[in-house]
């Protein structure tokens, strides 16, 4: 069976200052999801879902979906702050999504097979794609607990418009022993990679340190671990308003308990988004640059 690629692009943009998922970037107008889109396709996986926010459906049909039509089948899923356990009620204060791995468990109904889970504004590259169709379809049926992440450098992550958000990795024989949530990294005056820890005090990341880009391997036993540790969440936090439930803060316990394995997946491919607006011309000439060497066709679909 080939894997499902999960698109979280339900975000809300508001550090871009709009809905960056429907932002043409490329010589077409290609958003950042149709190079993701492309490369999954070459790469080997069968379906495409996304998970989106309702009040952008009609747009997000038009002007995304609509283009993939005979090239990949396709399904849409939706985060809402006020999908919840039974239980629980969104506090009326609360207008931030729950984060990513609420978003994640979206999917859980119309995901049954090894899956693949990406930021929407993020490119990755196509040989991530390859490595982690790759691991994803030498799963056996039925495997478990056996996941995988795509690696990057930090320094290879970085904005010069303002600080970035990162899961810091550490590894031992290419397994992942912790992640960790950090949320403002950024240079400082020397161009040094930074970030705040828990204490508020700044410190040095190497430019090879491993980071997750929200590009995760996983078997639908994950969603089981999701819906568990998202109640445990809110019982913790449903009344912080700005409080998200994370990836890599659900992977890290898995990690440390030895629940499940996390396999880091090496890749020559560059990441590069855009966080700022100020990032936006130099991504746009990135594109044009890789239409121009080959990379890609004049058109993609």
């Amino acid at each position: 069976m080939k894997p499902t690629l999960f698109v979280l692009a339900a975000g809300m943009g508001s550090r871009y200052g709009g809905l960056k998922q429907l932002d043409g970037l490329g010589p077409n107008g290609e958003t950042i999801m149709d190079y993701s889109i492309y490369d999954a396709i070459k790469s080997g996986f069968g379906k495409v879902v996304f998970v989106i926010r309702k009040d952008f459906e009609a747009d997000f049909r038009e002007k995304i979906l609509s283009k993939y039509e005979g090239h990949i089948p396709v399904e849409v899923v939706f985060q809402s702050i006020n999908d919840l356990p039974e239980g629980f009620t969104c506090p009326p204060e609360r207008v931030k999504p729950w984060g990513t791995n609420h978003a994640l468990l979206m999917g859980k109904d119309v995901i049954k097979e090894p899956f693949a889970i990406i930021n929407a504004d993020d490119y990755y590259g196509r040989n991530s794609f390859e490595v982690m169709a790759r691991e994803l379809s030498s799963l056996k049926e039925g495997e478990t607990k056996h996941y995988s992440m795509v690696g990057f450098m930090v320094g290879n992550t970085m904005s010069e418009s303002g600080t970035v958000s990162r899961g810091v990795c550490e590894t031992k024989d290419g397994v992942l022993t912790s992640v960790v949530e950090r949320t403002t990294i950024e240079y400082d005056e020397n161009h040094d990679i930074m970030f705040t820890d828990e204490n508020g005090n700044k410190q040095l990341l190497d430019f090879e340190t491993p980071v997750s880009m929200n590009f995760w391997g996983f078997t639908p036993d994950y969603f089981d671990y999701s819906e568990k540790r998202f109640v445990k969440f809110l019982e913790e936090k449903i009344n912080v308003p700005k409080s998200e439930f994370f990836i890599p803060t659900l992977i890290n316990e898995l990690v440390e308990t030895k629940t499940a394995e996390v396999k880091v997946l090496k890749t020559d491919s560059k990441w590069f988004g855009v966080t700022y607006s100020e990032d936006r011309p130099e991504v746009v000439a990135k594109f044009a640059q890789l239409h121009a060497d080959g990379t890609y066709p004049e058109k993609l679909f």
